[in-house]
């Protein structure tokens, strides 16, 4: 097995309002999961103004925590704090391609493979998806497309907002890792790969000092069937690893918002993200 990382992890998001804003109903998928590769220790998240909140399980297996806000507030403050210790996993022998393409699989994972708005692309990629699909595995093809997205759609922070597609994010040749994220799931799904958009945060550091706090990221990258289901970040050009903490999966970015909610009043600005990372052991 490969190095444990204990993590302790900090998120803070929210909205400000120009105003006064009441009748709010929110939901935060902020909370980290325990799963085959990582095992929660403690999670909280409190919220400002301080009001009852309350914790269920969406359809794809995301923590949600949801809340009611009655009282007028001129901002919303969401902090979720969690330790997390976290391994990488094995790379399994993946499937062939007909078992993939089984009429039992395709059945299973319907909601994977069928486009959705954000990960609609049009038909240019005739010449890639034959050749990709000529590959040797499932695991091979994955990684050749990380590495064609990752080539052609430069990272640029601000470069899109929150509601771009996949379309959008390739026609400008530019995006965060939210439209990378989208972008390769939309190939992965065109060859008939299931592939689901993972939610989560990334630990940068290489090689960190036990107890020095880093600045993180909240972040985004892929998980496909192959078999079982095997992670790749597309964004770093890397696989899935102990640094990679997952909060929730789904069909794409709209499924794993960390943070959405209505409210009544008026208009709202982000407060910004902050993510910190501390290396526990």
């Amino acid at each position: 097995m490969s190095e444990r990382l204990g993590l302790s992890i900090r998120h803070d998001t929210g909205f400000h309002y120009d105003g006064m804003a009441k009748a709010s109903y929110n939901e935060a998928r902020m909370t980290p999961r325990s799963l085959s590769t990582q095992q929660v220790q403690s999670s909280r998240i409190a919220v400002r103004p301080i009001i009852p909140v309350s914790t269920h399980v969406d359809y794809f297996g995301t923590i949600v925590t949801s809340f009611d806000i009655q009282e007028t507030h001129p901002q919303l403050e969401v902090e979720a704090v969690s330790q997390v210790e976290s391994w990488a996993a094995l790379l399994d022998s993946p499937l062939g391609w007909h078992d993939l393409r089984s009429e039992r699989l395709v059945d299973r994972f319907s909601e994977y493979l069928w486009p959705t708005a954000r990960t609609t692309l049009a038909g240019e990629f005739t010449g890639e998806l034959e050749a990709w699909q000529g590959l040797s595995d499932v695991h091979e093809c994955a990684e050749a497309v990380s590495s064609f997205v990752r080539g052609e759609v430069a990272y640029v922070p601000g470069a899109t907002s929150v509601s771009a597609t996949a379309q959008e994010a390739w026609s400008r040749r530019k995006g965060v890792c939210q439209d990378i994220t989208h972008i390769t799931i939309g190939l992965l799904r065109l060859m008939g790969v299931p592939a689901r958009y993972v939610s989560g945060y990334l630990y940068p550091a290489i090689d960190p000092l036990i107890d020095d706090v880093v600045e993180g990221q909240s972040h985004a990258w892929v998980e496909y069937f192959s078999g079982s289901w095997t992670g790749i970040d597309p964004t770093n050009g890397v696989r899935e690893s102990e640094r990679h903490i997952i909060v929730g999966c789904g069909r794409d970015y709209d499924d794993v918002a960390p943070l959405k909610g209505i409210y009544q009043g008026p208009a709202s600005t982000q407060l910004g993200v902050v993510v910190e990372i501390r290396r526990t052991h």
